[in-house]
């Protein structure tokens, strides 16, 4: 019996060490993805904040162009933060793991580092920087009159969490694919912008008549994106959100995923 509890004792602390391992090495990785993205010229690592921050004051801008919004009582401000920059996330993750492998070759001859490492700092990265660009654009827009800060930000962050797993999840199976065609990689991109109009950034579920919104609500991001619209507005309550559905495509894509990188490991040339 005390035999069998060391043995238990010794597992956990194997395990407990093996996370912690691991940890600092996805931190190393987010740190050094910085400096490769960045670097230290300039403003350096604001560019994390700074950069989805330009894209949705762009985008923000051609809405103020076209008139009057939409979405009556919902800011234009608010309405395009809550769903152009997380957008910009979603895109980021995925486009940018299709060159993850490539660029990432030489860190693979130490085993300590995985795709799987490389790839949950990539995704851990882009979604600090959402976090940093929602709160910078929501103050600036609130000082405009054209926005506010999310009145549920527990939920706006449910919303996002979803989000980033989901497209982690794509990235891990889109990783895997481009590095055995390089036509899946150009592919990617011009998925990612032909995916914006039906991804669910620009849309209200409870505003769409019931035959389109069906065929809205098959993409599982237009339910992250109801997530993080009831976040942003507190008067907005959708009543087309399933957490079951968004989180089983979540679970599968990831199963797909490690299976992929896994297979694809033993064929990655480090020469």
């Amino acid at each position: 019996m005390a035999q069998a509890k060391r043995q238990r004792y010794s597992e956990f602390e194997l395990l407990k060490n093996g996370f912690s391992t691991q940890w600092h090495v996805i931190g190393a990785l987010i740190i050094r993805e910085l400096h490769t993205r960045f670097g230290r010229d300039n403003i350096g690592f604001l560019w994390v904040m700074i950069e989805p921050s330009l894209l949705t004051i762009g985008v923000t801008m051609i809405h103020f162009v076209d008139g009057p919004f939409a979405h009556v009582g919902m800011p234009v401000g608010s309405f395009i933060v809550s769903g152009y920059t997380f957008f910009c996330l979603f895109r980021s993750v995925v486009n940018r793991s299709s060159g993850a492998i490539d660029a990432n070759r030489t860190l693979l001859y130490h085993r300590i580092v995985t795709i799987f490492d490389i790839l949950v700092s990539r995704a851990i990265l882009e979604a600090a920087s959402t976090i940093l660009a929602v709160i910078f654009l929501s103050l600036l827009m609130q000082s405009l009159s054209v926005g506010f800060l999310p009145q549920r930000p527990l939920l706006m962050i449910c919303g996002l969490a979803l989000l980033t797993w989901f497209a982690f999840a794509l990235s891990m199976i889109l990783a895997a694919y481009s590095e055995k065609s390089s036509v899946i990689e150009r592919l990617a991109h011009p998925a990612m912008y032909l995916s914006m109009p039906i991804s669910g950034a620009f849309t209200l579920q409870q505003t769409m008549p019931d035959p389109i919104r069906w065929y809205f609500s098959c993409f599982p991001t237009t339910e992250m994106f109801e997530f993080i619209r009831e976040g942003q507005f507190g008067f907005y309550t959708s009543d087309y959100t399933y957490p079951v559905y968004a989180i089983g495509w979540c679970l599968v894509l990831t199963y797909i995923g490690l299976i992929s990188i896994r297979k694809i490991r033993k064929d990655v040339h480090l020469g």
